[in-house]
């Protein structure tokens, strides 16, 4: 992104990742001082509270991506780095971009250090010239294109009336404008190599939201709509579109977002748990970056040829309430 996003508190935010249903800052600092009171005198690595350790998620045994040429906007960290890693493990040629290149050259690293194909290739979706080079870049690469998981997004967080313009408009092009720049550009390269899968990274809160969402929320909504007409646009050149509705996933934006980015990992996981005891009735946690990042996998896999212009849900029951 071309400049720093602020948050509510107008703290700067990376917007390499997308934020689903960031927690609520009045909530969660009711209960910081509890949760670092439970936090003093833990023993190392022991998280507090019932379930605040999720199932760890390996990668497969499959190899559903070999020969496949794979594009990631938003990947420097969070759930777009997740799924780097793991399209790579599964033998993906994974070209990825966003605004950090310290962060993207080290998830560069840790993926070629792993046996995997990554290259980082530094692209503001903002910026319609830098997302072209990106597709350009990532086709020259590996040649062809055959997935894209348009995953890059931002949130500021406010009153309706207390947005600017620039604020407001700077969450609708990032998540909405900026991912129909990067199908705009992918998907003459699909049609070329004969088809391929496209994933939309939206958010539970296009399905139920809360207030001072609603820059985010319009933008995830919208982004449902532009998936559901991409859908109908491409189903004859054999190109399926899919989005992705994750509930609220446990990452460095989302901890940094509320403000929690110094307290103890032990303070945090066990504010966590209270926050989505409350928050997330079904699984009573937040996801892990890996777990959507997997299901994002499945989207974009062979396995479901049937499967277009759908809306899928992964938010361990938080809707279903709602």
């Amino acid at each position: 992104m071309t400049n720093e996003q602020l948050d509510a508190d107008n703290k700067p935010t990376e917007p390499d990742e997308p934020t689903q249903a960031r927690p609520s800052r009045r909530r969660l600092l009711g209960t910081v001082a509890a949760a670092s009171g439970l936090a003093v005198g833990a023993a190392a690595g022991v998280a507090l509270g019932a379930n605040s350790n999720p199932p760890r998620y390996e990668p497969t045994a499959l190899r559903r991506f070999d020969g496949k040429t794979v594009l990631i906007t938003g990947a420097t960290s969070g759930i777009g780095a997740a799924a780097a890693r793991l399209f790579a493990a599964e033998g993906g040629r994974v070209a990825f971009c966003g605004r950090r290149a310290d962060r993207g050259r080290e998830v560069e690293r840790a993926i070629r250090a792993a046996g995997g194909d990554a290259t980082y290739i530094q692209a503001d979706v903002l910026i319609e010239d830098q997302v072209r080079g990106f597709v350009e870049t990532a086709v020259k690469t590996y040649g062809g294109l055959h997935v894209a998981f348009n995953n890059a997004g931002i949130t500021i967080q406010k009153k309706l009336h207390e947005y600017s313009s620039a604020e407001f408009d700077q969450v609708v092009h990032t998540n909405l404008r900026g991912t129909f720049l990067a199908m705009k550009y992918e998907v003459p390269e699909m049609i070329r190599s004969g088809g391929g899968t496209i994933v939309v990274t939206s958010s539970s809160n296009a399905l139920a939201t809360d207030g001072g969402r609603g820059a985010y929320t319009a933008s995830k909504r919208g982004l449902v709509g532009l998936v559901q007409s991409a859908a109908l646009d491409y189903a004859a050149d054999g190109i399926r579109v899919n989005a992705l509705v994750p509930g609220t996933t446990d990452t460095e934006l989302v901890r940094r977002a509320a403000g929690m980015e110094n307290i103890p990992d032990a303070a945090w996981q066990t504010l966590m748990k209270q926050w989505a005891g409350s928050n997330v009735p079904g699984l009573g946690r937040l996801a892990t970056a890996a777990e959507i990042a997997a299901f994002a996998l499945t989207l974009a896999s062979p396995e479901h040829p049937y499967m277009t212009g759908a809306q899928l849900v992964i938010d361990g029951g938080k809707t279903a309430h709602a």
